[in-house]
């Protein structure tokens, strides 16, 4: 692989050397900063933004972390001690607590736990806001021999446009797509985004055989996938259907993280997950899984 594409660069949120939930067996997570969605019921809102370097969260650290220097912000990773008090005070949902890391940086990341992992997922934020990244990531990954074994998967609000898809599709093992409302007033309520790029999104990894698994959110009380009566709605049982066996995924609707008018929702319920996973499983779709843990 030419230097150039070991140098690609994504600005990192975090990167979880193992997780077990972002996809089959043992994974490196590696989610990257910023979001075109701005859905209020984000459990982690402080990927969205980008830090504009305004320093209001400069002065509310208590470990002496964060200075402003020049007119940036800067982290001292070494001083913090995760209080996460910076994430709080930002006016725009970001973080001050990124970095920069480059395609060589992550490859060494893979080969130092790489005989413990099944593969890698790309999460975020939004990873396809840094779509060259994952291209080249995912490139190396399939271009080296030690390497190789390893799935590349993508955690995504199924919002990139087929080009960019087809651009990715060669070095793509699979993507986890959300789908966080129906019709398209929810969707835009629920994400601050249209649903007609999902949906093509959808259509065109379950055709190419790249659809890992489909995650419908349940919002009690503003969701739609379930009429009053407790029944799946027609176009929607189309549109599923059209898209073949593949994995589903129910999430339920929490507090955790949330900001704004989101904290005051209600959460969802597990009676409610297993309707909902009870009238996809009844005409044929799925398999369906919930969430571990919640309440009933």
């Amino acid at each position: 692989m030419k230097d150039s594409a070991r140098q690609c660069s994504a600005r990192v949120s975090r990167v979880l050397p193992f997780s077990c939930v972002d996809g089959p067996g043992n994974r490196l997570v590696l989610f990257l900063q910023g979001c075109n969605f701005n859905c209020p019921s984000c459990h982690n809102p402080h990927t969205i933004g980008l830090c504009e370097h305004c320093g209001d969260c400069v002065p509310g650290c208590p470990s002496g972390a964060l200075t402003l220097d020049e007119g940036r912000v800067s982290w001292q990773a070494a001083l913090c001690t995760d209080c996460d008090a910076c994430l709080d005070i930002c006016p725009r949902s970001a973080s001050p607590k990124t970095s920069i890391m480059t395609v060589a940086e992550v490859l060494s990341l893979l080969r130092r736990y790489g005989p413990l992992l099944t593969g890698i997922t790309v999460s975020g934020g939004e990873a396809t806001t840094q779509l060259p990244f994952v291209i080249a990531l995912f490139t190396a990954i399939k271009q080296a021999q030690d390497l190789a074994h390893l799935t590349c998967l993508l955690d995504s609000n199924g919002s990139l446009v087929e080009t960019g898809w087809r651009r990715l599709l060669p070095v793509l093992d699979g993507a986890m797509i959300d789908l966080k409302g129906w019709r398209e007033s929810v969707h835009l309520s629920l994400t601050g985004y249209g649903r007609e790029r999902v949906l093509a999104s959808l259509q065109l990894l379950a055709e190419e055989d790249k659809l890992a698994e489909l995650r419908l959110l349940h919002v009690p009380g503003r969701s739609d996938f379930l009429d009053e009566q407790g029944e799946l709605a027609p176009d929607l049982v189309a549109f599923l259907r059209r898209l073949g066996s593949v994995p589903i995924r129910l999430n339920g609707f929490r507090h955790h993280g949330v900001r704004g008018e989101a904290r005051n929702w209600p959460q969802a319920s597990r009676s409610e997950l297993v309707l909902l996973a009870n009238r996809l499983t009844g005409i044929g779709l799925g398999p369906v899984s919930l969430p571990a843990l919640m309440s009933e």
